[in-house]
Order: C-alpha cells, then structure tokens, then sequence
C-alpha cells in the first residue's frame, strides 16, 4: 500500500480578489495510468463488443477490489487492435488481478475472439506514456 503522501497530493491554489485572499486546497488522488495493445479477431468484432457490453458484475467488481478505474478499451476496426486505458491505485495490488478466479473464467470466455496466450491471457503490449495533459 502507499503512503498518503504517495497517494495523494494537495493542490493550493491562491486567488487575490478585492484586496482580499482567498486560499483553496483540494486533495487528489494520484492513480497509475496504464494503456496497452491487444488483438481481436478481424471477425469478432461485434462478438467483442457484446461481451464487454455484457460484462459480469463480478469481473467489476473484482476490477475495482483490484484498484481499476476510468477503464476503456477502443477498437480499430482497420486493424483489429484494441487499445486499453485504465488508471489503477498501485502495481502491487493490480498485478494479483490475473490470478483471481474471475479474472481466469474472463480469459477463458474471450479466448475465442482475441489473440491469446497459452493460459489464455491476452496477447497484450504495454505502451509507455509520452504525455498526459489534464
């Protein structure tokens, strides 16, 4: 686990208004950006779609025990390539993420559409953050 002052950041800001100074502080927290490539079948498409359209309740939740948020994926319909952003609390505890029970039955569900690994995990590449602007 993080310490609070890694997890958190307090932004002051000061405004000078009619001679009289007003200070702000907002606490944020500071989560992990991660993104990364995976590949699905140039047929499965919709197939792909649908099951995420349809994603258990419990593969949420277990996302969000394991520290995922703001959690998207895009599709390049041209090129098959799916492209993943979510923001997690830490690595510790999201790394534990693929050996859940849920996360294994998830896998073994969308092997049929995607290009997978022998354990059926995701051929997936981590992309490196270039720039973030907020």
């Amino acid at each position: 686990m993080r310490t609070i002052a890694e997890k958190s950041r307090k932004l002051f800001a000061v405004i000078i208004a009619n001679h009289y100074i007003y200070i702000f502080r907002k606490e944020v927290d500071i989560l992990i950006r991660k993104a990364f490539v995976m590949n699905v079948y140039p047929d499965k498409h919709e197939e792909y779609e649908k099951r995420h359209n349809d994603i258990w309740p419990e593969m949420v939740e277990e996302l969000r025990k394991h520290g995922a948020s703001n959690y998207s994926i895009f599709l390049d319909e041209e090129t098959s390539k799916l492209f993943g952003y979510v923001e997690i609390e830490d690595e510790e505890t999201w790394s534990k993420m693929d050996k859940t029970a849920i996360n294994q039955k998830w896998w073994e569900f969308m092997e049929p559409v995607m290009e997978t690994n022998p354990d059926n995990s995701p051929v997936s590449k981590d992309l490196n953050l270039v720039f973030h602007m907020d």
